[in-house]
């Protein structure tokens, strides 16, 4: 075992002991994804006295990815961006990094659309009442569009990114992309640089996934034991061939929504093979297992894991659903990134916790971009063009993405 991958372990050991109590999360029925109600919490520090990342497990039927609050240490305290639910066990690591670093003095909601941050900002805000809390320009919420104070934000300490200006100037760098009309609201959202650590924040657009499973598992692994099986009779069995096969199956998921690999069983044959003995359980669904892969599904994941290291990418669920249309733009964000001096690390607040991002990782991936055809609608590409065409027939979302915000 590798020093890195010791203290993982050591820390990942150390967060066993938790109690229920720790892990409440009570406003879950807002946005119910799994683990619902109790949400256990990973912290890592990613680069010393700088950089922490905050860890929880959330996803839907078992397609659970890792979601990710990070810590930043900034003049006069910290800061906290892309918040997650403040259970009693996050605030607690919380309290011991601030008796360290100075008292959180900044909340950061960089995204416009990103749901399972936006639900976590109030109780975020009222954990820590004398923080600013800053957002990213054109919130909305669905299906009413409701006022951000409506949502439980505070609005007498609430700033809006680039409309009043910047927190932190003088330690960060703030990146806006976008914004863009997806129809029923709009993406947008702002990285920020933090120049002593030389690390990127993002909240969607980046990200790196490597075919090992993230440490967090280690406190859970049941959504990977769930998706290694290929039957529903099968019991839930653990072993390290199990996590990378659940994870690489779970991958395909996230990023493609419906694989081409994945076929979806008629009724009566899911039915058949659920409530044997050993998968009468919760945690087994009682054997209810409405998946089929295909053969070709191993090689469909390879193209999105990295074998040594995480691959640096933008989702497909994000390329064919955001930015099919809007390719310039993210090639124009991307630029912007490259052009930053002391750049090292991207921190993502999804997959893996932090990249290796200098100006030639970029360059690559903008090389990348250019080069390859966009927006594809064949193999594992396939289910998220139809979604997209369908959109844009009905004239749910426009041809032009950029059209309504131009002057």
């Amino acid at each position: 075992m590798t020093p890195e991958n010791q203290a993982i372990a050591e820390q990942v050991s150390a967060h066993k002991t938790v109690s229920w109590l720790d892990q409440e999360w009570p406003w879950w029925p807002l946005l119910p994804l799994y683990p619902y109600g109790q949400r256990r919490t990973l912290v890592r520090e990613l680069i010393p006295n700088q950089i922490w990342s905050f860890e929880q497990l959330q996803g839907l039927y078992y397609v659970a990815v890792p979601v990710r609050l990070t810590v930043v240490k900034v003049p006069g305290g910290l800061m906290l961006f892309n918040p997650l639910p403040p259970t009693p066990e996050l605030r607690r690591a919380l309290a011991d990094l601030e008796a360290t670093h100075g008292n959180v003095v900044t909340i950061v909601l960089p995204t416009a659309s990103g749901l399972e941050h936006k639900l976590s900002l109030p109780a975020m805000a009222r954990a820590f009442p004398q923080a600013e809390v800053w957002v990213c320009p054109g919130q909305w919420s669905f299906p009413i569009s409701l006022p951000s104070s409506w949502l439980g934000i505070p609005a007498r300490r609430t700033k809006v990114l680039q409309e009043d200006g910047f927190p932190h100037p003088d330690s960060c760098t703030w990146l806006p992309l976008g914004p863009l009309d997806l129809g029923l609201g709009r993406f947008e959202e702002v990285a920020c640089f933090h120049r002593a650590s030389g690390a990127v924040l993002v909240t969607d657009a980046l990200v790196g996934i490597e075919a090992e499973p993230p440490a967090l598992f280690d406190l859970d692994p049941t959504p990977l034991l769930f998706h290694a099986r290929d039957r529903g009779d099968q019991p839930l069995e653990d072993s390290p061939q199990a996590r990378r096969r659940g994870w690489a199956r779970v991958v395909l998921f996230a990023t493609y929504l419906k694989p081409g690999p994945l076929v979806i069983p008629p009724l009566l044959e899911v039915l058949r093979n659920a409530f044997r003995p050993g998968t009468l359980s919760p945690k087994a669904h009682f054997g209810l297992f409405p998946f089929a892969w295909q053969p070709g599904w191993e090689a469909a994941a390879q193209e999105r894991l990295g074998k040594n290291g995480p691959l640096l990418q933008v989702a497909p669920v994000l390329e064919r659903l955001v930015f099919p249309r809007a390719k310039d733009v993210l090639l124009e964000w991307l630029d912007e990134m490259r052009r930053l001096k002391g750049m090292r690390w991207l921190v993502s607040a999804h997959f893996s916790d932090i990249v290796a991002f200098k100006p030639h990782h970029v360059r690559a991936l903008s090389e990348s971009i250019s080069r390859r055809p966009w927006a594809i609608n064949q193999a594992s590409w396939s289910f998220l063009g139809s979604v997209d065409q369908r959109l844009l027939s009905l004239g749910v979302v426009p041809k032009d993405p950029q059209a309504a915000f131009r002057d």
